[in-house]
Order: structure tokens, then sequence, then C-alpha cells
């Protein structure tokens, strides 16, 4: 039989390892904390967004047509607005913007969507040789592998952020999954008819059919 010294003990390091647990989740003031899907999204999504602007400036110095052109300023514009927003609310969550936990972590245990999504990488991500394939492309060769790679880049985005929704009910970050599910869904209708006015399609969608 236990004694009640030894139980109280038991109980006073129950409840510390539960505050633990619940300051790495909602930190200060019911915030989220390091490892909250919230911190995860913020941090990944800033990341994402980063190459989509980084692709965005490649593809306007090239001189494109116009309708890619104006595709690339209103990507550089949202997407670079965007990421400033997620920085800044790990800023105010009091939360670094890198951390030891492997891109996607967050979503560690509640699936993909339905895809598959090798572990440490995030869906949809242009690979080191794809970007260097779109900087040495040219003329219509490179409007048509920009709109390829950003369609499915922005896959990766409507799936990262729909798993946001499915973890989440803090209010700015659910509009903002909300808003990118919905503003990236469009352009991807948009790019899709540009890659058919230029004889071309889509790479396979990483999406699951709707």
């Amino acid at each position: 039989m236990e004694k009640p010294v030894t139980k109280q003990i038991l109980a006073v390091g129950a409840v510390l390892v539960l505050a633990a647990a619940a300051f790495l989740l909602f930190g200060r003031s019911g915030t989220p904390g390091d490892s909250s899907p919230e911190a995860g999204f913020a941090r990944d999504m800033a990341t994402h967004h980063a190459q989509a602007v980084d692709m965005a400036f490649t593809i306007r110095d090239k001189g494109p047509a116009k309708e890619i052109r104006n595709l690339a300023f209103d990507i550089i514009y949202t997407q670079a607005n965007q990421r400033g927003m997620f920085l800044g609310w790990l800023d105010q969550w009091e939360l670094g913007q890198v951390t030891d936990q492997k891109p996607m972590a967050w979503m560690s245990g509640h699936g993909h969507g339905g895809v598959t999504v090798k572990p440490g990488t995030m869906p949809g991500m242009a690979t080191p040789e794809e970007l260097t394939k779109l900087r040495e492309a040219q003329g219509t060769q490179a409007e048509i592998l920009f709109l390829q790679l950003m369609i499915r880049h922005h896959e990766g985005g409507v799936q990262m952020s729909e798993g946001l929704l499915k973890l989440s009910t803090r209010p700015e970050v659910v509009r903002m999954a909300q808003n990118i599910v919905k503003g990236q869904s469009g352009e991807i209708k948009l790019m899709t008819d540009l890659l058919s006015k230029r004889g071309a399609q889509p790479y396979p969608s990483i999406l699951t059919p709707r």
C-alpha cells in the first residue's frame, strides 16, 4: 500500500507533466505553443510561400506574356504579405521562426488529405533541380514550366491549409487557411487554362479527387 506522501508526489508529478504539455500546445495566455498545429502551419507555410515568391520573381524577370506577368505579380504581392503575417504571428506568440521539428510534424498522426507525404517534406515544393530548370528555361517553355510547378505548389498549399482547418479553431489562423484554399484553388483553375492555351497540361495532381 502506497504511503500518502508517495501518492501526493505522484499527483504533483502528473500535474506538472500535464502543465508542460499544455504549455507546448497553447503557450502563455492561451496562445499557440511551440508544437501546436498553428505554429507548425505558420512556420511551414512561411517557407512554402517563400519558394512561390521566388519562382514568381524568376518568371517575371524573363519578360513573359502579359497574363503570366500579371499572375506573377499577384503571387508575389499576396504570398509575400501572407508570409509576413505568418512570421508576425510567431513573434506575437513569442515563438521562434525556426524549430528542431521536421516540416509537417504538426500534421503527424492526422493524415495529409489522403496524399502520401514523405517525412520532413512539404507537399508541392519544387526540387532544387526543378528550380534550376526554371531559371534556365526561356520563352514559352519557361511559362509552361512555371505554370506546371506553380499549380503543384498551390495544390500543396491547399492541402496544408485544409489540414490546418481540421486541427485548429483559432480564428485568425482559420481565416487565413480558408483564404488560401479559396485563393489558390481559383489560381489553379486559371493556370490550368493558361497551360491549355499553350498546348500543355499540369503535372499529375497531388490532391485527392473531390
